[in-house]
């Protein structure tokens, strides 16, 4: 695709110094930009690249001011970094929702409805009772079973899995190798020591505006829904477990695993490798780092948790309740060594 610089600068409610009929069909950053590409300025300790770019374009911020001259256009914003993020969108928009018509071989069954300006890649196959909105993007191979509702302007990357029941609100993102509604966890012990397979019959309702990323497993609820709220961003390879729920624009980072039942507030910040326990409830704008082990419901909101550390259960409790007591201990041998002194 292919822009004038007048276009782009409407489009960013910027000004142009320079040639606007210049044409640009790439992004690039700074020092890697060539002519017909387009670039921005954000952090002046790029700027030596602005004086040497190849880039056709550049956005910059309106306060910006050369110091040497410049030999590529300028796009003045008020803020260059947001602009070029409203432009990397946009592109991202004209490129994932180009797509358009139903590739063969590929299946839609007969009682199930697609709105206008859909695609269906190839090797795709679409069940039994499903609804499919407008503008909805379902790349090749992937599978979409019964009684499926996907809602408008949404983006089904290649081979993902969408099983029976399983909800998808407008506007969503499902990256490649997702598998969305696969029986959740769920055995009983038997006498004998075997486990008796719990039947799953829920399903996931996952809400607008969310992103799932690749090779993420979301898992149906035993009874009820596993809920992914309205905003919420999943990275890569996630385990998500039946009868979770994450609240609104929560986001969590790659390799975290959620066991079943724990529901997640609104707002919430969860590094990579986190794990949580069942049955937990996490309140509403907790962030969690990196390889923390959260085992037990937080109550307060907006405080920032910690840590994880596995030995032997015994001697992890006793350690654990001289931890909680070191700052009284420290005051302590404090008070002693002023007293001795």
């Amino acid at each position: 695709m292919e822009f004038t610089v007048r276009q782009i600068a409407a489009l960013l409610n910027g000004d142009v110094s320079g040639d606007d009929r210049l044409k640009v069909s790439q992004l690039a950053k700074i020092e890697e930009a060539f002519a017909g590409s387009i670039s921005f300025l954000s952090n002046l300790k790029y700027e030596p690249f602005i004086y040497n770019t190849q880039a056709s374009a550049v956005i910059v911020d309106r306060s910006f001011t050369p110091r040497e001259p410049v030999s590529t256009t300028l796009i003045q914003v008020d803020n260059a970094y947001l602009a070029f993020t409203r432009l990397l969108e946009e592109y991202h928009r004209q490129v994932s929702f180009a797509r358009v018509g139903i590739e063969q071989p590929s299946f839609i069954h007969e009682s199930s409805q697609m709105g206008e300006r859909g695609y269906l890649g190839a090797f795709a196959y679409v069940g039994k009772h499903c609804r499919i909105g407008q503008n909805v993007k379902i790349y090749p191979h992937t599978y979409i079973g019964d009684n499926v509702t996907i809602g408008d302007d949404t983006i089904i990357h290649p081979g993902v899995r969408l099983v029976d029941n399983t909800v998808v609100g407008h506007h969503c993102i499902i990256h490649p190798n997702a598998v969305i509604g696969s029986d959740g966890f769920g055995f009983a012990p038997q006498a004998d020591g075997t486990y008796k397979t719990i039947p799953q019959l829920g399903n996931v309702v996952i809400e607008d505006y969310v992103s799932i990323g690749s090779n993420t497993t979301i898992d149906c609820a035993t009874m009820g829904s596993t809920i992914i709220r309205q905003g919420a961003k999943l990275d890569n390879l996630i385990q998500i477990g039946h009868n979770v729920e994450i609240g609104r624009n929560t986001v969590i980072a790659a390799q975290t695993g959620i066991s079943g039942s724990t529901r997640i507030g609104d707002n919430c910040v969860i590094a990579g490798q986190v794990g949580f326990a069942g049955h937990l409830t996490i309140a509403n704008g907790t962030k969690v780092g990196a390889q923390s082990g959260i085992g037990k419901s937080v109550v307060e909101e907006g405080i920032s948790l910690n840590g994880s550390t596995a030995f032997l259960l015994r001697d992890n409790m006793r350690s654990q309740a001289i931890f909680r007591r070191l700052p009284e201990l420290e005051r302590r041998v404090s008070d002693l060594e002023k007293k001795q002194n």
